[in-house]
């Protein structure tokens, strides 16, 4: 009997909690560097989704269900929509942690933006996402994606750009079946491990 296909629908105020948690893992760690604890990291996400504006508002985030669950979720825009609310992001988070953070907090946000090479600027770009793990292996990043490439192609954007860790070399391996190739790379620096850049483009 044929496993059920994951559904791709936009994310919804009663997955707030589950979302949070993927949006979480799709950093590798980084966000407890953020905030400090994973709770302030996804109270951080909790506000992030609940504001307008944010790479991470609920406009932009797309879940996957399976057997009635969320299995995934992805965060994705056109390009040049990114830098205006990855901004939002940093002020609407700042808000979730305390204070004596917010320097490292900064520190942080500047680094890990300088990791990653920058996509082009006519692309949709998929800034997180991420699968829980008890449902990996049953197609829901493949899902996912699959969904990014119809909004991308909405848009009238023919270039499908995302990023990761060097050392993800399971999510490197899911981007390269999906038909992405990489196009750049930084270098490990400030203690954040290397970036890798990669483009799919759109027939």
């Amino acid at each position: 009997m044929a496993q059920p296909r994951p559904k791709v629908r936009p994310y919804d105020a009663c997955d707030q909690q589950a979302t949070a948690a993927l949006l979480y893992e799709s950093a590798g760690g980084m966000y407890d560097r953020y905030a400090g604890t994973r709770r302030l990291a996804e109270r951080t996400l909790a506000r992030a989704l609940a504001c307008e504006g944010t790479t991470a508002s609920a406009h932009v985030v797309r879940v996957a269900e399976l057997d009635g669950r969320v299995a995934g979720a992805m965060a994705a825009m056109p390009f040049d929509e990114w830098t205006p609310r990855a901004h939002a992001f940093l002020r609407t988070t700042l808000r979730s942690i305390p204070p004596w953070r917010w320097p490292a907090a900064l520190w942080l946000y500047r680094a890990s933006g300088r990791t990653a090479p920058t996509p082009p600027a006519l692309s949709f770009y998929v800034d997180s996402l991420a699968t829980a793990e008890q449902f990996r292996r049953r197609g829901v990043g493949r899902a996912l994606l699959d969904d990014a490439e119809g909004q991308a192609r909405e848009h009238g954007l023919r270039t499908l750009a995302l990023d990761t860790w060097v050392d993800n070399r399971p999510a490197r391996a899911l981007y390269m079946k999906a038909g992405f190739v990489e196009t750049g790379r930084t270098p490990a620096a400030s203690g954040l491990p290397g970036g890798v850049s990669l483009l799919k483009q759109l027939s």
